[in-house]
């Protein structure tokens, strides 16, 4: 069996973690939940979640894989064999995400070519959307590639490949975002968008704000997938677990902060400050931006940079995603990462299959109103990731205990915040995870509208 890889210091796992948070959840899933919800207020619930919520889960994942050197599977079993089936629960969701968000890559991908080379009026044409989705043969080819270059990366491991990739990605992904975010908000009428953005409007504050901020936080910091148990098994033990993951969330939420001031002023601009345009949810990207891009000045020119920035953000994501399922794989079987690779790119790539051709060959077969894509999409984000950070905060706070989490943190350094962390897991974070999930499965069913 290969001897487990490490990160070669605190900044290339901060930066990997970091890369592995920010995704397409923070590029345009985050600006249109804060338009749908209030801007301001929301802005300032999801600060609050993140640094109360989102901590104590992150702490506690990262900390059960520095303990154990494990992936999710085997990291439950030995801290407790009973409980292992929650890290076969939490191991399901990668092999879910990975292919359809590989296809979602590939659509990234297609529309930076477009814009690199001229084709902004093309893009932002109501129909070219629809036509390229429907076109089974490209929206293939291009979610072969973005999966290939995924593989590659993993392929070549933990330090050349993972840790190196994100050293070089993420510094380029926030310069990439200060750029753009400073150019949209010196748009003339901008200032209208940024207030929207930026000041709380308490009158809009509801029990909906806060769940649709706490579901946005799995999305958004890779909770509850075994990603960040599988980098914590990565994490050398001199390393302060307690500050790399307040440096983690400080990277994921001013990503998703300058995502907002990105593109909310900007569709304010473009829409005259109507924010319907801002809450279109997945087409947001895709079918609104290009629209808003065709409007500038150097359209092409800003649609490519924000096409190459949302990449960026898409591959580290994809990276951890595939990382995660290849490392388990490893850990259950034994067998070597080039093996495991490329068992796991062949079978990503079939799973993917349904997905790509969901809006073309395949479009009159759905689940309900669901599509491949947002099938596989609400099982994993909505269902499955509630369901296993409530089994984690079950397991931390009344299995093993809160103090096994908390003396691996402080076998590195002193846990300043772990009064918050066992209130979070025992009390609080469970009770608002079952919340999220019960609003989630009723708004599925058009029940109730969150």
């Amino acid at each position: 069996m290969e001897k487990r890889s490490n990160f070669t210091g605190k900044l290339g796992f901060v930066l990997a973690a970091a890369g592995s948070a920010v995704g397409l959840g923070n590029i345009w899933r985050f600006p249109y939940l804060a338009a749908k919800y209030g801007g301001g207020i929301f802005l300032l619930v999801y600060i609050m979640l993140a640094v109360t919520f989102g901590f104590s889960l992150m702490c506690a994942e990262i900390a059960i894989g520095r303990k154990t050197g494990k992936s999710a599977i085997e990291a439950f079993g030995v801290l407790n064999k009973k409980y292992s089936f929650i890290g076969w629960i939490a191991s399901v969701i990668p092999m879910i995400i990975l292919p359809y968000y590989s296809v979602i890559g590939g659509w990234v991908i297609k529309y930076f070519t477009v814009f690199a080379t001229g084709g902004v009026k093309d893009a932002a044409g109501d129909s070219f959307f629809g036509n390229f989705s429907a076109n089974g043969a490209e929206p293939i080819g291009w979610f072969f590639v973005f999966l290939g270059l995924t593989a590659l990366v993993v392929l070549m491991g933990v330090e050349k490949g993972v840790e190196k990739v994100s050293k070089f990605a993420m510094p380029v992904l926030v310069l990439l975002t200060v750029f753009i975010t400073v150019y949209s908000i010196t748009r003339p009428g901008a200032m209208e968008g940024v207030k929207y953005y930026l000041a709380p409007d308490f009158s809009k504050f509801s029990a909906t704000t806060v769940l649709a901020a706490m579901g946005q936080l799995f999305y958004s910091m890779s909770i509850a997938m075994g990603i960040m148990i599988t980098y914590g098994s990565y994490m050398k033990k001199d390393i302060n677990l307690e500050s790399s993951v307040k440096q983690i969330e400080i990277f994921d939420t001013a990503v998703a902060f300058l995502a907002g001031l990105m593109i909310i002023p900007s569709i304010f601009v473009f829409s005259g400050g109507n924010t319907e345009n801002l809450q279109e949810g997945a087409s947001l990207m895709f079918k609104t931006l290009p629209k808003v891009f065709e409007s500038m000045p150097a359209g092409s020119f800003i649609g490519a940079i924000f096409f190459i920035l949302v990449f960026f953000a898409a591959v580290t994501s994809s990276i951890s995603l595939m990382e995660t399922v290849v490392s388990i794989i490893k850990d259950k079987t034994g067998w070597g990462r080039k093996k495991v690779c490329i068992i796991v790119f062949v079978c990503a790539f079939l799973l993917g299959l349904p997905s790509c051709l969901g809006y073309g060959v395949l479009k009159n077969i759905s689940i309900g109103d669901f599509y491949f894509l947002e099938m596989f999409d609400f099982a994993s984000n909505s269902v499955l990731m509630p369901i296993v950070a409530f089994l984690t905060c079950i397991f931390v706070g009344y299995v093993i205990k809160p103090k096994v989490i908390i003396d691996e943190i402080e076998s590195s350094a002193k846990f300043k915040g772990q009064k918050l962390f066992v209130v979070m897991i025992k009390y609080v974070a469970p009770i608002f995870i079952v919340l999220i999930l019960i609003s989630s499965v009723l708004n599925a069913l058009d029940i109730v509208e969150i």
